[in-house]
């Protein structure tokens, strides 16, 4: 039997929903957080030299950028089907006109999202991802992405729940400049520039490619474009020191030196923008009136949107509840509280995971699926809560609906 053949075939069993592996990436140059309910004796799994699994990386045709020891499917999701196992990114080139439907297919080319938790203990240094024009240099693509914090996940929020983000207004390119400039002579003190901003469980932010950024140390959902591109600006973390490399490791070699042109790369009015914070914080917006979905056994909120490169929801089915959900595009979905069946598929919440283990909390919806998908709530007491993501090409993404 072909590639081809066996996906279709497990896609038809399946009746248009795959379940996926989790999908653990590891991160040098931060410290794990621990609220990814991996089992704390995993989080350095892969080894102390590749750094503590801080990330895990949902419905992903996206191979991490972890430098010279990274192995070839790290970063990339796993289908599961019965005893045997397939790339999420393969059945997307094999059979991306039933996954995503035809139209997608033909415009995207492809699954062209990356969705992760990150947990940190501390903060992430300050940096930013190129837009289109700086990554595509580089042999890359842009990166907008966005924030939302789930509740679930942040019982405890760890050392530095603040996320810094842009610049203070009137800051000049040359301070920056000389920021950059100063980076092996200890902290550059770029922060001293930037403002740092309380993170909310249940909110989000809006992130776009040129806007420095340092996230905080909540666990977050970050839908993006599926890049991995970035430059940090920041030569020292909670004593800790960035190597520079990671500031112009996708920077054409000929501009490594070049201040000029690393500072050129930032948005600046965006990043100076007065007001910043009301330009850029996203707070849940409800798909349907809220008492007429209650009616209907659920609740739905768009957690990401206002662009059409991505979007995602948060859907709850009520307690002892069933709903029929309805969108017009396929999507990747994590279980973040309860249990039941989504379609065919009995789901729950993990409370504990090994690494390597099988999960039931992941799954993807095809777009066909997704048109009509029966999910029930077998708890009589809890929430059954689930974000789901969605690529670019969802019709019913709010485009024009600012944060």
């Amino acid at each position: 039997m072909s590639g081809r053949t066996s996906m279709l075939e497990a896609l038809r069993k399946a009746e248009g929903v795959l379940r996926l592996e989790p999908c653990w990436v590891p991160r040098s140059f931060v410290m794990p957080g621990g609220r990814l309910r991996l089992h704390p004796d995993d989080l350095y799994a892969l080894g102390t030299h590749r750094g503590g699994i801080d990330e895990r990386w949902f419905s992903s045709t996206t191979h991490a950028a972890n430098g010279p020891l990274t192995p070839a499917d790290e970063g990339l999701s796993y289908v599961r089907n019965g005893s045997s196992r397939f790339l999420l990114r393969d059945a997307v080139t094999e059979i991306g006109d039933e996954l995503l439907g035809s139209e997608v297919m033909s415009k995207e080319k492809g699954w062209n999202i990356l969705c992760k938790f990150f947990d940190n203990l501390g903060p992430i240094p300050h940096h930013m991802h190129q837009d289109e024009k700086f990554a595509s240099r580089v042999g890359q693509k842009g990166k907008p992405e966005a924030y939302y914090f789930p509740p679930q996940y942040n019982h405890k929020r760890n050392n530095f729940p603040y996320t810094f983000m842009g610049l203070e207004p009137g800051t000049t390119k040359e301070q920056v400049r000389q920021c950059l400039g100063n980076w092996n002579k200890g902290d550059n003190k770029i922060l001293n520039f930037s403002r740092a901003y309380r993170l909310e469980p249940g909110t989000g932010w809006r992130v776009d490619p040129g806007v420095l950024h340092a996230p905080g140390s909540l666990v977050t959902y970050e839908p993006q474009v599926n890049s991995d591109v970035f430059a940090m600006f920041q030569s020292v973390v909670e004593d800790r020191p960035v190597d520079r490399s990671l500031l112009v490791k996708d920077v054409p070699e000929e501009f490594a030196n070049d201040l000029d042109y690393l500072v050129s790369m930032l948005n600046w009015d965006a990043n100076v923008d007065p007001e910043f914070g009301k330009h850029n914080h996203v707070k849940p917006l409800p798909v349907k009136p809220i008492e007429e979905m209650r009616g209907q056994g659920y609740e739905e909120n768009w957690v990401t949107y206002g662009t059409k490169s991505f979007s995602a929801k948060e859907l709850t089915i009520l307690p002892g509840r069933k709903a029929v959900i309805h969108d017009r595009a396929a999507y990747g979905l994590i279980l973040t509280q309860g249990h039941g069946q989504i379609g065919s598929h009995i789901v729950e919440t993990p409370t504990m995971i090994r690494f390597g283990e099988m999960t039931l909390d992941e799954l993807f919806v095809s777009a066909a699926a997704a048109a009509e998908m029966k999910i029930e709530n077998h708890s009589k007491t809890e929430p059954l809560v689930l974000l789901k993501h969605f690529g670019p090409g969802n019709p019913d993404t709010p485009i024009n609906t600012k944060p």
